[in-house]
């Protein structure tokens, strides 16, 4: 584990209770689409060093001014908090991300930005997931705009990298899909041998961060299904399973007013839903 790492650690633990507690973690404010940016992207990831922990404000900030960016990331901004999900990821400088079910990359463009150029961020969607994201991808990734960013195409439980290389694992709006069948022959991953492979591609003392929409306590895992929300109890007990120990929760992205027992898509939620943050760490 790096010094940064370790400096992360520390400050994330003021903020931050762990499993044991019942507080959740109070995050920075987010980055909007008016928010100054640096002058040159790169200051804000100058600005992290051995000793100072990365400005996560200052690099959302500049993802969201980029002129370059997919318009329709803009109207996402407000309900996606930017800022408070790279501070809660805790991704720093030069460090190896594979983000899972990367959707059409919103969050891509800021985890790009955090790792910087001696970083790279792996961008994995499954194949069912692909025809919900149209040309998104092509789109993000177009003129090699984000040269530190590589596509890859499988399902959940067959991760493409090797053993111990991953410093992050984020998984944004997807536990729930493991509940999910598109088709009755069709699924996007086995529960034990998804989380398996996660622990699987972290390197020692690596962080896995789950964000996703609740569910009611108690909910099945047949609700990941029909309202593609879960309950975050499910994640915890799949993830701990495997070897994870929970490190943190935050509620940055609460929403006390969602009734968690509608579909996610449902006009009167859609892009409001109440989820919940959960970072785990594999032991060192």
């Amino acid at each position: 584990m790096t010094k940064l790492r370790l400096i992360l650690c520390a400050g994330a633990a003021g903020l931050a209770l762990a499993a044991c507690g019942q507080k959740t973690e109070t995050a920075p404010p987010a980055a909007t689409a008016d928010a100054a940016a640096p002058k040159d992207a790169g200051d804000a990831i100058a600005s992290a060093s051995e000793t100072q922990a990365p400005d996560y404000d200052a690099i959302a900030a500049a993802a969201v001014a980029d002129p370059a960016r997919p318009e329709a990331d803009r109207a996402n901004d407000a309900n996606r908090k930017p800022a408070a999900t790279l501070a809660f990821m805790m991704i720093a400088p030069g460090e190896n991300v594979f983000e899972m079910e990367a959707g059409g990359g919103y969050y891509t463009e800021m985890v790009s930005r955090a790792v910087g150029p001696n970083g790279s961020v792996v961008m994995q969607n499954p194949p069912p997931i692909l025809k919900f994201v149209g040309d998104a991808i092509k789109a993000r990734l177009a003129d090699d705009r984000l040269a530190n960013v590589r596509e890859s195409i499988s399902n959940f439980d067959h991760l493409d990298a090797e053993d111990g290389t991953e410093d992050v694992v984020t998984w944004v709006w997807g536990p729930h899909e493991l509940y999910f069948h598109p088709s009755a022959d069709v699924n996007l991953g086995d529960v034990d041998a998804t989380y398996a492979e996660i622990f699987r591609i972290l390197k020692p003392g690596g962080v896995f961060v789950a964000i996703d929409h609740r569910a009611e306590n108690g909910a099945p895992q047949t609700t990941g299904n029909d309202l593609h929300r879960i309950d975050p109890a499910i994640v915890k007990a799949a993830a701990e399973k495997a070897g994870f120990v929970l490190d943190a929760e935050g509620d940055f992205l609460k929403n006390p007013d969602d009734p968690h027992n509608i579909a996610v898509f449902d006009k009167s939620i859609r892009g409001h839903t109440d989820q919940f943050a959960l970072r785990f760490r594999k032991p060192a």
